[in-house]
């Protein structure tokens, strides 16, 4: 098969959908990759890295996209790449399409198949190719808060950590899943006071045995979420609802009782966003200001630490990628119900429920689609 790794468009975005080492195992197995020029550059990884284990370096975008059997990106395409899309192609990548109706309807017009990491799951029902972005952006939630809290950003002027004869400050993070127990993890470390808002008991107990005193873990009602977002000098978004848009769970409303200055980090925002006040922000201007408050919506939070997002991606993407390469896509997903579940779009069919139902589109089973 024909891999195709082409650079990323996105807005400061410098991951890449392969790392040399990963396209080697690729090259082993008798596959051919192309890589467009300069794809790993913005992580150290030069054409010259990925000569030396024996892949083609393209010039532009379209002789990777045109070429490939097989593309592996991370980011979703942009409406600059809706042109390269086509019916004998296979897309493996980030798509979050419950936020994206434009890109579902050209990934349908295209009848290309689309398999998104993000619905990807495993034998106890987690989602193995979102949990290390999720670890990373959990992580970094609070780091960008706590930066963004500074009055100099435009925020209320807490130290997190606090000092000595100072309380600390309050983070809240709705979601207890792995981005908010990584939020959760640094928040901790910082000094902060945290409380955990999520609607799993059994999840409350597991974060309650990990954390102890540590944090304050609630069942997550609308009374609670709008009690501990009023005292919040950070909250943090981390509600995931898999291939689905994310429920908004914080209100204008609820902004209006804060004090000003204070941050909102929504981790959710690829699937829409779990604040009524978020919109979609980049790297180049990540934040903007409602009622008084900060927020933080970067559609591609992981990118900004792309050496350590894109290995961490590439450990849990590649052994699909080359099941694919080896026996072909439709092959590959037959032989596994949970790469399966991955596929959004198939031969100009919907064909993940959550997907279907959150853009109002009708779904169709993929196993009615193989031949």
């Amino acid at each position: 098969m024909i891999i195709g790794i082409p650079k990323e468009i996105k807005n400061h975005e410098y991951r890449v959908g392969m790392v040399p080492s990963s396209v080697k195992e690729f090259i082993t197995r008798g596959h051919k990759v192309l890589v467009e020029t300069q794809a790993g550059e913005g992580i150290g990884f030069s054409d010259d890295h990925y000569k030396e284990v024996g892949a083609e370096i393209r010039k532009t975008a379209g002789e990777v996209w045109n070429d490939a059997n097989m593309v592996i990106k991370v980011k979703e395409p942009l409406k600059e790449e809706f042109g390269f899309l086509r019916e004998d192609l296979i897309l493996y990548t980030y798509l979050h399409l419950a936020a994206e109706p434009a890109l579902t309807k050209a990934l349908i017009d295209s009848k290309c198949t689309a398999i998104a990491y993000e619905t990807v799951t495993d034998n106890a029902g987690r989602l193995p190719l979102l949990a290390p972005m999720s670890e990373v952006a959990g992580r970094m939630s609070v780091q960008v808060g706590a930066h963004f809290l500074e009055k100099a950003q435009g925020g209320s002027g807490v130290l997190l950590g606090g000092v000595p004869g100072v309380v600390p400050g309050n983070v809240v993070i709705i979601g207890g899943g792995i981005s908010g127990t990584n939020a959760a993890q640094m928040a901790v470390g910082m000094g902060a006071t945290v409380t955990i808002l999520d609607r799993s008991i059994e999840r409350l107990r597991w974060l309650n045995s990990v954390f102890g005193a540590s944090v304050t873990t609630c069942f997550s009602t609308t009374a609670l979420v709008e009690h501990y977002v009023k005292h919040a000098d950070l909250v943090i978004g981390a509600v995931l609802v898999a291939g689905a848009a994310a429920p908004k769970l914080v209100t204008r409303d609820m902004l209006k009782t804060m004090r000003k200055g204070s941050v909102l980090v929504d981790i959710a925002i690829d699937q829409g966003g779990c604040f009524e006040t978020s919109k979609p922000t980049s790297h180049q201007k990540p934040i903007y200001e409602e009622e008084g408050i900060l927020h933080y919506c970067v559609t591609n939070m992981p990118g900004a630490v792309a050496r350590t997002s894109t290995f961490a991606l590439n450990n849990v993407t590649l052994p699909y990628a080359l099941s694919m390469a080896d026996n072909g896509a439709d092959t590959a997903m037959l032989a596994d119900k949970y790469l399966l579940d991955g596929a959004n779009v198939m031969k100009g069919h919907v064909v993940h429920h959550a997907v279907a139902e959150s853009l109002g589109m009708p779904y169709t089973d993929p196993k009615s689609l193989f031949v």
